[in-house]
């Protein structure tokens, strides 16, 4: 008895820890997935309902046999979007990041609203 009890307070936990920050989202029948442009997502998803911008700084890379190498001694700014789909109110909402023009993250939000021009 004790034993299922820890057993279920283990799975319990475990679903509560999952994360919601997905690799991949569907858009219709397709799939977007981390790499893709801004046009790509555009072109399958529609436009977002909120885009915002910034700037973050990083020292110049590039990837070379999987690994990162950083070179330089300076900082540069790389371009970031936030990108917020709503998808109404039946449907979880999306946050996609784009880091340098691709798509760098895709986060799971709590459910959409109804939109202001459908019935």
């Amino acid at each position: 008895m004790m034993k299922t009890k820890r057993h279920l307070a283990l799975i319990a936990s475990l679903l509560c820890a999952t994360t919601s920050n997905a690799s991949a989202m569907r858009c219709g029948n397709k799939i977007v997935a981390d790499g893709a442009t801004r046009a790509e997502v555009r072109a399958l998803c529609g436009e977002p309902e909120d885009i915002a911008r910034h700037d973050i700084m990083q020292q110049p890379s590039y990837v070379r046999g999987g690994r990162i190498i950083y070179f330089g001694t300076e900082f540069v700014a790389v371009p970031v979007e936030v990108w917020t789909y709503n998808f109404g109110p039946n449907t979880l909402m999306r946050r996609l990041r784009f880091v340098n023009g691709l798509l760098d993250e895709i986060e799971t939000l709590g459910y959409g609203h109804r939109l202001p021009n459908s019935q």
